[in-house]
């Protein structure tokens, strides 16, 4: 296999906050104070949501380019949902101040199932833990 993305997550002390370093962009992750972080990031579930969303739009993105359409301002709104019994479920919502046909509209729902996270996330993929 063929690596595509790296990320390196550190931290030090006793608090939740953590520095990333994801290719050559410094972040910071943390959880909220209500949950005893220091809410100096985003949490981890928000920034897997911001991963999902974001290759959402770009993807959109690329898309509409090349079909020559303008998607003026692209929103998308994503939110994890998780019951008592774990199960989990996502819901994205797409959103775009440009005049778009249902025609279209169709066509770029259809095309944000099939982004490559969104693939990734559907599919799932096994994760290997090792001491390093």
């Amino acid at each position: 296999m063929k690596p595509i993305a790296n990320a390196h997550v550190r931290s030090e002390g006793p608090n939740y906050r953590h520095e990333i370093q994801a290719g050559r962009h410094a972040l910071l992750a943390d959880e909220p104070t209500e949950h005893g972080g220091l809410d100096a990031g985003p949490a981890p579930y928000e920034l897997f949501l911001s991963g999902l969303g974001a290759c959402t739009a770009i993807t959109l993105r690329m898309y509409a380019e090349k079909k020559g359409w303008d998607l003026g301002e692209l929103k998308v709104e994503l939110t994890l949902l998780k019951d008592r019994d774990g199960n989990t479920q996502i819901e994205r919502s797409l959103h775009s101040d440009a005049p778009l046909s249902d025609e279209q509209w169709d066509k770029l729902l259809a095309v944000a199932e099939k982004t490559p996270v969104t693939l990734t996330v559907k599919q799932g993929a096994p994760i290997s833990t090792r001491r390093g």
